[in-house]
């Protein structure tokens, strides 16, 4: 069988780019998306793949918590199987190299040329296939690292608020390697066949993969996706504007990238914060369509109602996107207080780790609606940990919990199908009906899936009025790990 070469590099979006001038940073990001060749190579059928992975961020300070994260990695691995172990003799080794020389990489550093954080070794070959898992794994923190940023760890985060440095705990990245199943590959794998070149993106969504544990320590809860990408066109490209100023908004930005789930649900794929002048860039991004869903946050603490343009391609720019707001700060946006609790099968407390979304339906779709960026908010979803009671923590009988609160638009979205010539949307005023889903998986598991069932979403609920707090229905999770 003909076997296929590949090279394995670091990718991220570059805010600096946001800079220039918005059709220039269009052409700007195509250019550098494109810096590997896509020709087919020559010489009887070979292949090539270029592997990379990128981070949009968007709990980098200044907005955010974090000046630096920094993981040390010593290998990727590829598996043609969706169900093999750890063990299992096929997994593909893509870096050797990095075994005997590990890379520390800073997730939030400042990328080489727009798109590229750092390189993983010379490129190596494997088997022609439709690989169906992928893993990253780390090293653990006990592990020497050469010019070794967090000190006396291999993996760490860097506070922006004082520079101090705190050791990113891990789960069993060290050991089996962050898991990558083909649920969160683009379209279930990632086929490269002989005499074929293509691109293969890693995207690390490192502000939902860090939990802030009860004892002040971080620890590493990984969140990744992957898909085949295209060394042209690979981006999707807009600019923000207040819908009522035609100004940038004085305050932050969150954009998403979302695309449907197995059961129908748009779930959030990448994540950043637009710049200062409204603009916004994903690149790169796997081949497909997508549907934008903005949320915006301004100085006075007024939230936007969430913007969504559906359908818009790789390669494509949104134009100009309008927020708008409810008439006053105080009543465009609401409060939503809940408790997640969990138990084992012998209905005693236990620990789990939860993801928690917003889910708004409209019409026949159900998108998320990424949490808006305040200085409690970095990420488009939260990531909490259930804990025992004390301290201040009160649970109901014989469970662990968490309490949480989500600062979140009022007002409905605003939703309209992608044009070439541009996306006009409307303001409303009608009040914003959401459900709160949370996701439950077992803690230093690398994601394995929690409780039964492992998903629960409370009954969907309309605001009253803006400007209110909700009580949101608790999610019990049962038979936990």
């Amino acid at each position: 069988m003909e076997r296929t070469q590949l090279k394995v590099v670091f990718r991220r979006i570059s805010l600096s780019i946001l800079t220039l001038s918005f059709l220039a940073a269009i052409t700007l990001i195509v250019v550098a998306c494109g810096s590997t060749s896509t020709s087919t190579p020559s010489g009887s059928g070979m292949a090539k793949v270029n592997v990379m992975i990128s981070d949009p961020a968007t709990c980098q300070s200044p907005s955010g918590p974090f000046a630096h994260v920094y993981v040390t990695i010593t290998d990727v691995k590829a598996h043609v199987s969706a169900t093999a172990g750890d063990n299992d003799s096929g997994w593909v080794d893509l870096t050797p190299n990095l075994s005997k020389a590990p890379m520390q990489v800073d997730l939030l550093g400042q990328a080489n040329n727009q798109c590229f954080l750092a390189t993983l070794g010379d490129a190596q070959q494997l088997q022609p296939g439709s690989y169906q898992q992928i893993r990253l794994i780390l090293a653990p923190n006990s592990a020497s690292v050469t010019s070794n940023a967090c000190g006396s760890s291999a993996n760490c985060v860097v506070l922006a608020s004082d520079s101090s440095v705190h050791t990113l705990q891990l789960s069993s990245e060290s050991q089996t390697g962050i898991k990558i199943p083909s649920g969160q590959i683009a379209s279930g794998a990632f086929t490269v066949g002989a005499g074929q070149t293509k691109d293969l993106d890693l995207d690390f969504i490192t502000c939902q993969s860090i939990v802030r544990q009860g004892n002040g320590q971080y620890r590493l809860k990984p969140v990744l996706h992957a898909g085949e990408v295209s060394t042209t066109s690979t981006s999707i490209n807009g600019k923000v504007l207040d819908g009522v100023t035609g100004n940038p908004v004085d305050g932050k930005v969150v954009v998403a990238v979302e695309q449907k789930d197995a059961i129908g649900v748009d779930r959030v794929q990448r994540a950043t914060l637009a710049g200062a002048d409204g603009s916004f860039v994903f690149c790169p991004l796997p081949a497909g369509a997508y549907d934008v869903v903005i949320v915006g946050t301004r100085s006075d603490g007024a939230i936007y109602e969430p913007s969504i343009i559906t359908g818009v391609s790789v390669g494509s720019t949104t134009g100009t996107v309008d927020l708008f707001a409810l008439a006053s700060a105080s009543l465009s946006s609401s409060t939503l207080n809940g408790t997640v609790t969990s138990q084992n099968s012998s209905n005693m407390g236990t620990i789990a780790d939860v993801d928690l979304s917003v889910l708004e339906t409209l019409g026949s779709v159900v998108y998320t609606i990424p949490l808006a960026p305040t200085s409690t908010q970095n990420s488009a979803t939260l990531s909490l940990e259930t804990s025992a009671p004390g301290g201040g923590l009160t649970c109901p009988n014989n469970t662990d919990c968490a309490d949480y609160s989500l600062a979140v638009s009022s007002g409905t979205a605003n939703v309209g199908a992608w044009s070439s010539s541009g996306t006009t949307l409307t303001a409303n005023v009608t009040l914003a009906t959401y459900k709160i889903e949370g996701q439950a998986s077992v803690p230093s598991s690398g994601g394995l899936a929690d409780c039964s069932p492992s998903e629960l979403a409370t009954n969907a609920f309309t605001l009253a009025a803006g400007g209110s707090a909700v009580a949101v229905d608790p999610l019990a999770f049962t038979a936990c790990q």
